[in-house]
């Protein structure tokens, strides 16, 4: 799971590197339907945040998941925060509430997940 969950988010740092600098690809195709990169905001996201919680969680044991999965959740959430505030200082991004907000449906979905799954293997 830990390798899983290093490989995922570096591929979201190298999509974020490739945005920044405006390389994206084949990944542009997001930007030519209505709401396609709200969709992958949500998407990409909320998989990361349920495989760091899954990993938090199975790496060590937490008197209270629930606690711990928040705890993670934030964290990506600061840094989320963080990077979509950092797009005002590229030409070629805008920074936007919305994406951000997609961002945090899927974060919190992905926890709840998380948390679910955890909860059935105990």
């Amino acid at each position: 799971m830990k390798i899983l969950t290093a490989l995922f988010a570096l591929f979201i740092i190298l999509v974020i590197v490739l945005a920044d600098i405006d390389r994206l690809g084949v990944l542009e195709v997001l930007y030519r339907f209505p709401y396609g990169d709200k969709v992958g905001h949500f998407i990409l996201y909320g998989i990361l945040t349920l495989l760091v919680n899954l990993t938090a969680l199975r790496s060590s044991r937490f008197s209270d998941p629930k606690r711990a999965a928040l705890t993670w959740t934030l964290v990506l959430a600061l840094l989320v925060a963080a990077e979509e505030f950092s797009q005002r200082y590229f030409a070629n991004r805008t920074f936007s509430l919305s994406d951000l907000a997609f961002g945090y449906a899927g974060m919190s979905l992905g926890m709840w997940l998380a948390w679910k799954i955890d909860r059935k293997r105990m």
